[in-house]
């Protein structure tokens, strides 16, 4: 088994079917009941209810769905060298709660991820982690923006993309050198679109809330700039460029643009930006600190529509863990960041999904197959037979209160504990295992 895949504890996968759900599969053209069966780690069949006949162990999902196993393509783990913080254990627990089955781990550890040793460790089973580990290797060497990383190597390794999340690559021959690279390996960069040099010493979006609190504000001109800029280079380049929790109305169409343009540019939204605006940093609220920082009314209805008319490839969480006195500071002193792999679905379900008639089956694409695709996940965001059997059982019905101390992460900075949520994740399976469930 390659370092991609072992990630998770090591037990001989058996059979396992899931009798009863209501089964979405978007790159499958499937929004039905079936029942699945689950054979050796993958899917071995699926078919209409009752017409699989099995020995083994079952999962009864009546009144649920069933879906490929969900991908978070932007996750900080903190390992290693921020083990305070989270360790890969806690944040694989934290992600398997919320449904997720694989994670994309950002290289702004201590080292920075940008050696296939670093890769390598991350991946041993020493770590713990419950589901599948996909490492995002630096671009540059320390993220310094400078010198490329070994690309080659990093792949080799098991990294699935390069980026210096959290510091963008702000130089255009790196830029442009970086993209030529990742094209070559048929990689994508997935790029903090921010211009830095605009944006210093900021602590929160532009507008009304800053100018009332007195906080220096980051434009919306800031992002959008820097991925207009990067999509002019991977035209030239033919490249994979990838755009972090985009956020503006204005980056967003950017994106439209390349796109009609022909460039391979695709992005991502976090559940955050789609639900809360600046607004909701009421008075020096920490927990609603960020980067890119909470937008406008008019931005988050813009990320909506991307979402609603397929601009929007993929939704993402950016879980960015910190501890208590981290965030528990002057807000203009605190870390950027919440934490929110189990928030994400029901966030999606309340906001999207009840409150725009955003459907299900657009919801479960932008957590399965849109990622999947993004980071060249083969054999995963469907579940056709052959596929790996990494799933999600959700009820789309279920109401709950959010409670934040209640989470598997090792940190407790949400600004939604206590909110009154619709949707939960009901069991998640990955390799054809039972590593997280309600019941």
């Amino acid at each position: 088994m390659s370092p991609r895949t072992k990630t998770h504890a090591s037990r001989k996968p058996g059979t396992l079917l899931i009798r009863g759900g209501h089964l979405i599969d978007p790159a499958a053209k499937v929004d039905a009941p079936m029942d699945i069966l689950l054979r050796d780690g993958r899917v071995a069949e699926v078919g209409k209810p009752n017409t699989i006949r099995a020995t083994g162990e079952t999962l009864d999902a009546l009144g649920l769905v069933v879906a490929p196993g969900f991908i978070d393509l932007h996750v900080h783990l903190r390992e290693p060298g921020q083990a305070y913080k989270e360790t890969i254990a806690s944040g694989t627990a934290a992600a398997a709660a919320g449904g997720f089955t694989s994670v994309c781990a950002m290289p702004n550890t201590v080292p920075i991820n940008d050696s296939a040793e670093t890769t390598a460790w991350m991946l041993a089973p020493q770590r713990g982690g419950t589901v599948n580990v996909f490492p995002v290797a630096a671009v540059t060497l320390g993220s310094r923006g400078a010198q490329l990383t070994d690309f080659l190597a990093l792949r080799g390794a098991g990294a699935v993309a390069f980026s210096d999340d959290g510091k963008p690559v702000q130089d255009d021959t790196v830029m442009r050198a970086a993209l030529r690279l990742a094209a070559e390996l048929d990689m994508p960069v997935i790029q903090h679109a921010e211009d830095p040099r605009r944006t210093s010493g900021c602590s929160m979006h532009e507008g009304p809330t800053s100018f009332r609190l007195g906080l220096h504000g980051m434009t919306a001109a800031a992002e959008a700039d820097m991925v207009t800029r990067d999509i002019d280079l991977a035209r030239e380049e033919t490249a994979r460029y990838h755009v972090a929790h985009l956020s503006t109305a204005d980056a967003l169409t950017a994106v439209r643009r390349g796109r009609r343009a022909g460039v391979r540019v695709t992005c991502e939204v976090t559940p955050h930006h789609f639900t809360l605006i600046d607004e909701n940093v009421g008075d020096y609220d920490t927990r609603c600190k960020m980067n890119p920082p909470l937008r406008s009314a008019a931005d988050r209805e813009a990320l909506v529509a991307g979402i609603a008319d397929g601009t929007v490839d993929a939704i993402a969480t950016d879980h960015a863990p910190h501890a208590l006195h981290e965030k528990q500071v002057e807000f203009e002193r605190a870390a950027f960041g919440i934490i929110g792999l189990e928030t994400a679905l029901p966030l999606a379900i309340t906001r999207l999904h009840r409150l725009n008639r955003i459907p299900l089956t657009r919801i479960v694409e932008l957590f399965s197959p849109g990622p999947a695709a993004i980071v060249g996940l083969a054999s995963r965001g469907s579940l056709q037979p052959g596929y790996f059997a990494d799933l999600t059982v959700f009820d789309p019905r279920k109401r709950w209160t959010y409670e934040v101390n209640q989470s598997r992460s090792a940190a407790r900075n949400s600004p939604f504990d206590g909110w009154q949520l619709t949707g939960k994740v009901v069991a998640t399976i990955v390799g054809g295992h039972i590593v997280h469930s309600e019941r």
